[in-house]
């Protein structure tokens, strides 16, 4: 008897730790909403998005994220600068339904290139300070290369079907986030391909597939996102 527990106990340890561990073969979701506004007659305005993501294609929730800032667009420049405000709640993966929730505060400056007749690109570099629940607070650092391709036209118009591609690196500034934990300087890269379309000047929608790489998983998430310039 007292053997069979022992392997039993066991049996169970290696049950919880698998059930824990991300599935990185089980394709996730992500649904998302961007907004922007440029007010009138003025170089201010806001943007912001609304993301619902998920560990499968849904109902395991990943995070919910609702962020939103104020833009201001310098005087003959391509240049976009955003000091913004985001709120996250943190799924587990699998049956766990235990959540974190991470206020963020966000610097960024986005710049946009056209090269050539036919490639858009942007470059955004954002600065975060990250309150997460139960660490220190931390910051991190991301730079995301943005490129669309219009493929059915010559220029981004309504009616255009679009490659849209990027990669983002993330990189953590303090290693510390409290009782005796770390994180490593590497966070994680996104890489993401999908076609757009341009319903009408300032709004298209896009569907395609991220990769996501971190230091302990790798994961694909299929990715719906609406985009809206007011």
């Amino acid at each position: 008897m007292k053997k069979f527990l022992i392997v039993f106990s066991l049996f169970l340890g290696v049950q919880f730790s698998v059930q824990s561990q991300i599935d990185e073969s089980q394709t996730g979701a992500w649904y998302m909403y961007f907004f922007s506004k440029n007010l009138k007659d003025s170089r201010w305005g806001f943007q912001g998005d609304i993301q619902h993501r998920n560990w499968d294609l849904g109902g395991d929730l990943e995070q919910l994220l609702i962020r939103g800032g104020i833009t201001y667009r310098p005087k003959n420049s391509p240049l976009k600068l955003t000091l913004g405000y985001g709120n996250i709640s943190t799924g587990a993966f699998g049956d766990d339904t235990s959540k974190v929730s991470e206020s963020r505060i966000y610097q960024e400056a986005l710049y946009a290139i056209k090269l050539g007749k036919r490639l858009y690109t942007n470059h955004r570099f954002r600065y975060e300070q990250r309150f997460v629940e139960n660490q220190d607070s931390r910051t991190r650092y991301r730079y995301n290369l943005f490129v669309n391709v219009p493929l059915n036209k010559s220029v981004m118009e309504p009616q255009t079907f679009y490659l849209a591609l990027y990669n983002e690196l993330f990189i953590n500034g303090e290693r510390a986030i409290g009782s005796g934990n770390t994180v490593e300087l590497f966070d994680r890269n996104r890489f993401y391909s999908a076609l757009g379309y341009m319903l009408k000047k300032g709004l298209k929608v896009q569907f395609g597939m991220m990769r996501q790489s971190t230091n302990s998983w790798e994961k694909s998430q299929l990715q719906l996102s609406l985009h809206q310039n007011f």
